[in-house]
């Protein structure tokens, strides 16, 4: 499915913080960014409306943290990380998707059935 074909959004919106984690772990980034790779990894557009309040949620749970910065030519930037707690949820998500997804993929048709 190309990256511009957009995924049912109750298929995003579960899978969205686990992989906004995901890219946070990474590195210390903002929010466009964050956007940016999310695209590029074929998640699709996804809307600032949406990426800053879960970012906002996540620092508020502790599995973010965030600074500002001055940007070099435009306005500064707030930047996210992932705090131990995060990387340890990360960790612990990321298994349990990965059973899930092997669980409910054991459940579907073959490509050869569905048709």
């Amino acid at each position: 499915m190309p990256s511009e074909t957009p995924w049912p959004s109750d298929w995003l919106r579960a899978a969205l913080p686990l992989c906004v984690l995901a890219v946070v772990a990474e590195e210390e980034t903002y929010g466009y960014a964050i956007a940016q790779q999310l695209r590029e990894a074929g998640l699709g557009p996804v809307k600032g409306g949406t990426l800053y309040p879960l970012l906002n949620r996540m620092e508020q749970d502790g599995l973010l943290r965030s600074s500002w910065r001055e940007g070099a030519a435009g306005p500064g930037r707030k930047f996210f990380a992932a705090t131990e707690a995060g990387r340890a949820e990360l960790a612990g998500r990321t298994a349990a998707w990965r059973l899930f997804t092997e669980q409910a993929t054991a459940l579907l048709p073959s490509l050869e059935e569905a048709r």
